[in-house]
């Protein structure tokens, strides 16, 4: 078990810290932009197809995010 605590296991630990963040992290990013679009817009012009257009948006930044924050914290970690 010690052994996955090694510098050369840094990529899965990467890769579990981004799965671990994306949830919350995608969702926050979510509500932002869907109220940022309420405000813009009103309510009547963000319909459910626009949400699940933001949603998948708020999908890509929040991988990117993850993967960006968890490969530096790990390389920060594992040094």
């Amino acid at each position: 078990m010690q052994s996955l605590f090694t510098p050369e296991y840094r990529w899965l630990w990467t890769i579990v810290l981004m799965a671990a963040l994306f949830l919350p992290v995608r969702r926050f990013i979510w509500i932002l932009t869907v109220r940022r679009a309420i405000e813009k817009a009103g309510e009547d012009a963000v319909d459910d197809t626009e949400r699940g257009r933001l949603l998948r948006r708020a999908g890509i930044s929040a991988g990117l995010l993850c993967f960006v924050f968890s490969y530096f914290y790990v390389h920060t970690l594992f040094k």
